[in-house]
């Protein structure tokens, strides 16, 4: 899924009806911009870590993007400040809209209007801009920090 094709179609609900669009569209954009966020980092990590073919681990590792592990990631401050600020854009970017993602698709008492979620929509746009100008290795070591799960190192016998 192309993340920009998603920040696309999020731009295009919340302003399908340019007077006044309904509650449902604003909720359906807002929830689309965060999944651009989602899917440009599993996309990433597929191709990272496995390379442009699209074969059956590759579409493993896509999947394996978890949306809880991955904000615990992004909204730990200590691991956060091993990476450019570039990724830490991102990774704030990803936890907002998913708070918001959460909100929109639950919290029914909560009304949207269009310049908010226009807003929402372009920091999404704009993460993906930051991600994308992270080095490889940056954004490599961040896919493989959300995908899988942190081991201690343990030191050899001996030494300190």
């Amino acid at each position: 899924m192309n993340p920009r094709d998603l920040i696309k179609t999020a731009r295009g609900m919340a302003v399908l009806d340019p007077q006044q669009p309904t509650q449902a569209d604003l909720r359906r954009a807002i929830s689309t911009a965060y999944y651009a966020l989602f899917h440009c980092l599993a996309l990433s990590g597929a191709d990272l870590l496995i390379g442009a073919e699209r074969d059956s681990a590759w579409h493993q590792v896509y999947r394996a993007l978890e949306h809880g592990k991955t904000v615990q990631i992004c909204d730990n401050d200590q691991k956060m400040a091993e990476f450019p600020e570039s990724i830490r854009e991102f990774a704030e970017a990803f936890v907002m809209l998913q708070r918001e993602r959460q909100q929109a698709d639950y919290a029914f008492e909560v009304r949207y209007n269009k310049s908010f979620v226009l807003e929402e929509i372009d920091r999404a746009e704009e993460a993906i801009s930051h991600y994308e100008r992270a080095g490889v290795q940056d954004r490599r070591r961040f896919v493989a920090l959300a995908l899988f799960k942190l081991r201690p190192i343990e030191r050899e016998r001996g030494k300190k």
